[in-house]
């Protein structure tokens, strides 16, 4: 029995939705469509997939067991295509991917891992390079993809959002602040915060000074100079400073660090969100077959909530 790729993809879209309209929605399909395709693929199988009433869609047994199989098999078969894909461009193929600092040794590591396990024969070239820095290495071909926080995307470039987390408090363990379990945003007013400098994550600088401007007040920003990670880490012991960070790399450096706790903040929503970057004006099949990766291992990790805005352009 043939089952269409297409059919699986439409079965997938409604067993997450559980609702005909929203799954044609996201197809760019009709509902009347979709609905017939569906009755196509339960006739095909000989079996109900979905229970349906006016007021609700359910899974049955035989739909619960394709929604856990579906998944994978598309998964197979879009690997299947990107390593053709791959193969065709040549013997060897490499890219070198530009990171930014924060982002997170389990973030890159995770990635990397999943493009060895996708792309056997790729070699990636990791070089840590600050987000505000990525869009110019891209233009200047310096790099193939970059990694970066809050990027802001000039014409040329195109972005795929990878993580989307919360930022967090770095203190030092003798803080007077460092007892509280969780810290409200405004609880920071008259604290020296400490960020890392503006140039270096312009969009992700200004959200952080937003956030605390709506809690009611302006914050007492210290920057560093460089190399800016091992300059926060170096100063947050002391305790006459508050570090804020993405909480994947906050988690690390209270892990890893003496005399460094991490804490989450409450309040005025501050969001950090890790984007893959790269130039659209010059195709790439490689490069595609690295996106598609990313974009499975996001979702396989749970980095991207259900609602997510694109990157900043400007």
């Amino acid at each position: 029995m043939d089952v269409s790729p297409r059919l699986l993809r439409y079965f997938v879209a409604v067993a997450e939705e559980l609702h005909f309209g929203r799954a044609a929605a996201r197809l760019y399909v009709s509902q009347p469509s979709l609905s017939q395709q569906i009755r196509k693929l339960e006739h095909d199988l000989g079996t109900a997939l979905f229970v349906r009433s006016s007021r609700r869609v359910r899974l049955t047994a035989a739909g619960r067991a394709l929604a856990l199989e579906a998944p994978v098999v598309l998964g197979a078969l879009a690997r299947a295509v990107e390593l053709t894909r791959l193969a065709g461009s040549g013997p060897t193929t490499s890219v070198r991917l530009g990171y930014t600092p924060v982002t997170g040794l389990e973030t890159l590591s995770t990635l990397l891992s999943a493009l060895q396990a996708d792309h056997p024969t790729l070699t990636v070239v990791p070089r840590e390079v600050f987000s505000g820095e990525i869009p110019e290495r891209l233009g200047d071909g310096d790099i193939d993809l970059g990694l970066a926080l809050s990027p802001q995307l000039r014409d040329g470039l195109d972005g795929e959002l990878l993580r989307e987390e919360p930022v967090s408090a770095l203190l030092g363990a003798h803080h007077r602040l460092a007892a509280e379990p969780a810290i409200p945003l405004q609880r920071l007013s008259g604290e020296k915060l400490l960020l890392f400098p503006r140039p270096l994550a312009p969009v992700y600088y200004d959200s952080i000074v937003a956030a605390c401007r709506a809690a009611g007040f302006l914050p007492d920003v210290r920057t560093f100079d460089e190399p800016p990670v091992s300059a926060m880490l170096a100063r947050l012991p002391s305790g006459h400073e508050v570090g804020l960070a993405p909480s994947a790399f906050a988690e690390e450096a209270a892990r890893t660090g003496t005399g460094i706790v991490r804490r989450d903040v409450v309040g005025p929503a501050i969001t950090a969100r890790l984007s893959l970057v790269w130039d659209s004006s010059h195709p790439s099949p490689v490069r595609a077959g690295v996106v598609a990766t990313a974009r499975r291992c996001a979702r396989r990790n749970g980095w991207l909530r259900r609602t997510t805005p694109s990157p900043a352009r400007g």
